[in-house]
C-alpha cells in the first residue's frame, strides 16, 4: 500500500522529467534544504537532489549545537557572530520543537592569561590563545551578549566564583579559579530539521520536489541527468544550478565540467557516553572547556547521554571518515582532566560519529583559525553549459537560514522575480502552531488525546519529539494502533515509524534507523528493534524478503563500521 504522499512525489518527478526548471540544487544537507525551502516559498520550480539520503553527510555529524560562535570573537569575525546569534534566536522561535536553550559553563583556570595572545590572533596571528583567563572570558561573554541582543531569547551571562562553580558541578577540577555561565542552544534532531525544511518547500511549491539516492551521470548542453534508485533516469534543464554538496563541492563541480578548488575541510568527531552521574551533574548544562592542549571541547546532556566533542583536524576524504581510536582516547583523557571526580572509559561509549566541515580552502596551519563564514562564488555560463553554477562554500548549521536568504536573493535577481516571502519569522515543520508554554502544551496534548484515544502523556511525548506533526501521526489511518510499541523501545510505536516511512521519503533501512529516529545515537538500538523496523519498511515500501535481508545487513554494517555500534 502506498501513501498519498508517495504518489505525490512520483507525480512531481514525472512532471519535472525533461522539462525546464528554475533551479536545481545538488546536495540536500542543511544549506541545500534551507535554500530549497526559501526558493519554493518564492514560487520557483525547484529540484533538490542528493546522491545519498537527505542530511546524511556533514549535516548528520554536527555537535548538535545551535550556537552563536563565541569562539569566532577571537578571530575578529564579528559579522559572523552577529548573524549566528540572531539566527540562533530565530531558530528558538521558529523550531521550538527541536531547538532549546542550553546553559553553558566555561571553566576558567587563571585570571589574566591569554589577553596578549588574543590580541595577536585578532590582528592576524595564526596561533590561537592556549589559555583564556577570567578577564578575557568576561570580555568575550559581554561581547557575545551584545551581539546576541537582536531578537533576544535568553538571559545574559554571569560569572561565578570557584566555590559556586564547584557547588554546582562537584566533579569539576578544583584547579579552576572561576567560571562563566552563558546561554546558547542545542538541537535534538538535526536530520529531522533537514527533512522538515524539504517538506515545507514542497508544500509551498506544488511543482518542486526533493529526491534522495540519485546520482548525477551527465551534464550536457544545459541538461542534467540523474540516475534514480532502481535505475530510472531523470533529466531536467535548469536555469541555475546551485552546488550545495558540502565537502563534495569540488567533485560535483568537476562533474558539471567546471573543476574548482573551493573546499579545504576539517574533520570533527564526537562520542556519546552512557554516564548517568555525569548527566545528573550537568543538569541540562554544557561545559565548554579547554583541553590540555588548548583546543576547545564540549560535553553536554543530549537526550540522556553525554555528548562529547569535537576534534578539528584537516581532512579531505568525506567518503571514509570515522571517529578514530586516538580521538576517543583524546576525549576520555580530556574528560578525566576536567572532571577528576568521575570515571571515564570506553565501555561507556554507546555511539560515535564524524564528519567533514566544508570550510573554504585554506593554507592556515591551525585548522581552528579557518573561517566558519560562508560565501557563494558563481561560475558563469560557458559554451556547453548555459546555466551559472553557484557553490555554497563554508557556513555552519546555525546560519543556514541567513545563508539561504542571501543566495535566494541572488537567484531571484538572476531569474528576474521578486521576493514574496521572508523566512525570518517562518515556522519550520512541527514548529508551526507549537504551543509555547506549559499550560498551552497541556491543553494541546489533552485535546489531541481526546480526539485520538491516546493518553495526554503520550500526546505530550510525541509533541516533544515531532512538534505539531504529532497530530498527523496520531490521526493517520494506520493499520497499527499506537499501543503497538517497538521491542526494547516502548516510547516508539509501530504507528509512528510506519508514518515516517510513508511520509518522509525513506529509501533504505539505514535512513530510518540513523536519521528518522534517535534510537541509534542514544545507544538504544537493539537487534529486535532493528528487525521490527525492517519489517515495517518492507511492508510500507514493498520489499521482498531478499531486499529486506540486504537492507538489514547494510544497516548493521553501517552501525558497526561508522558508529561503533554492534548489535
Amino acid at each position: 500500500m502506498t501513501s498519498s504522499f508517495q504518489d505525490d512525489i512520483r507525480n512531481r518527478l514525472r512532471s519535472l522529467d525533461g522539462s525546464e526548471i528554475d533551479v536545481c540544487i545538488i546536495g540536500a544537507g542543511i544549506n541545500g534544504a534551507g535554500l530549497f525551502r526559501d526558493l519554493c516559498e518564492q514560487g520557483l520550480r525547484c529540484l533538490i537532489v542528493d546522491k545519498a539520503d537527505f542530511g546524511s553527510g556533514t549535516s548528520a555529524a554536527p555537535s548538535r549545537l545551535i550556537h552563536g560562535g563565541i569562539k569566532y570573537l577571537e578571530t575578529g569575525e564579528f559579522r559572523l557572530v552577529a548573524q549566528s546569534t540572531l539566527e540562533r534566536n530565530l531558530l528558538l522561535r521558529n523550531a521550538p520543537h527541536l531547538v532549546e536553550a542550553l546553559p553553558t559553563v566555561i571553566p576558567v583556570f587563571s585570571w589574566m592569561k591569554g589577553v596578549g595572545a588574543a590580541l595577536r590572533t585578532l590582528f592576524g596571528s595564526t596561533t590561537a590563545p592556549r589559555s583564556r583567563g577570567a578577564l578575557l572570558v568576561k570580555i568575550g561573554l559581554w561581547l557575545y551578549d551584545f551581539y546576541g541582543s537582536r531578537a533576544r531569547a535568553m538571559p545574559r551571562h554571569r560569572m561565578m566564583m570557584k566555590s559556586r562553580a564547584l557547588a554546582d558541578l562537584p566533579a569539576l577540577t578544583p584547579a579552576i579559579v572561576a567560571a562563566g555561565l552563558y546561554y546558547d542552544a542545542k538541537i535534538s534532531a538535526p536530520e529531522r530539521l533537514v527533512m522538515e525544511l524539504l517538506k515545507d518547500g514542497m508544500a509551498a511549491s506544488g511543482e518542486s520536489v526533493a529526491l534522495n539516492g540519485a546520482r548525477l551521470i551527465t551534464s550536457e548542453d544545459g541538461r542534467l541527468t540523474f540516475r534514480r534508485p532502481g535505475g530510472d533516469l531523470l533529466t531536467v534543464r535548469p536555469r541555475i544550478v546551485v552546488n550545495a554538496a558540502g565537502p563534495w563541492i569540488d567533485e560535483a563541480n568537476s562533474q558539471l565540467g567546471t573543476p574548482t578548488r573551493l573546499i579545504g575541510g576539517t574533520k570533527g568527531s564526537h562520542i556519546l557516553l552512557k554516564h548517568d552521574e555525569l548527566v545528573r551533574q550537568l543538569d541540562g548544562r554544557m561545559i565548554y572547556f579547554e583541553a590540555d592542549d588548548g583546543r576547545i571541547c564540549l560535553v553536554f546532556d543530549y537526550l540522556g547521554r553525554a555528548l562529547v566533542g569535537s576534534t578539528d583536524i584537516k581532512a579531505a576524504n568525506p567518503e571514509d571518515v570515522r571517529c578514530e581510536d586516538w580521538e576517543i582516547d583524546y576525549f576520555l583523557e580530556s574528560l578525566r582532566s576536567l572532571l577528576p571526580g568521575l570515571r571515564f572509559d570506553r565501555e561507556q561509549i554507546v555511539y560515535t560519529y564524524a564528519g567533514i566541515r566544508p570550510l573554504p580552502a585554506s593554507d592556515a596551519a591551525n585548522p581552528g583559525l579557518i573561517s566558519r563564514d560562508h560565501s557563494a562564488p558563481v561560475l558563469e555560463p560557458v559554451p556547453g553549459r548555459p546555466f551559472p553554477v553557484i557553490s555554497l562554500v563554508g557556513g555552519k548549521w546555525t546560519t543556514f537560514r541567513g545563508f539561504a536568504e542571501e543566495v535566494a536573493d541572488l537567484v531571484l535577481q538572476r531569474v528576474g522575480k521578486p521576493r514574496k516571502v521572508s523566512t525570518r519569522s517562518l515556522p519550520i515543520g512541527g514548529g508551526r502552531g507549537m504551543p509555547r508554554d506549559f499550560a498551552a502544551r497541556a491543553a494541546w496534548s489533552s485535546q489531541l488525546a481526546a480526539e485520538t484515544g491516546v493518553t495526554p502523556e503520550r500526546a505530550e511525548e510525541l509533541l516533544a519529539r515531532y512538534g505539531t506533526t504529532a497530530e498527523a501521526i496520531l490521526k493517520d489511518p494506520s493499520p497499527y494502533p499506537d499501543a503497538d510499541r517497538l521491542p526494547d523501545a516502548p516510547d516508539y510505536s509501530r504507528r509512528e515509524l510506519d508514518w515516517i516511512i510513508r511520509n518522509e521519503m525513506v529509501a533504505h533501512l539505514s535512513d530510518l534507523a540513523l536519521r528518522r529516529c534517535m534510537l541509534a545515537v542514544q545507544g538504544r538500538m537493539t537487534r529486535p528493534t532493528l528487525e521490527t523496523m525492517a519489517d515495517l519498511a518492507a511492508d510500507a515500501l514493498g520489499w521482498d524478503q531478499a531486499r529486506r535481508q540486504n537492507e538489514l545487513a547494510d544497516a548493521l554494517r553501517v552501525l558497526s563500521a561508522d558508529h561503533g555500534v554492534r548489535l
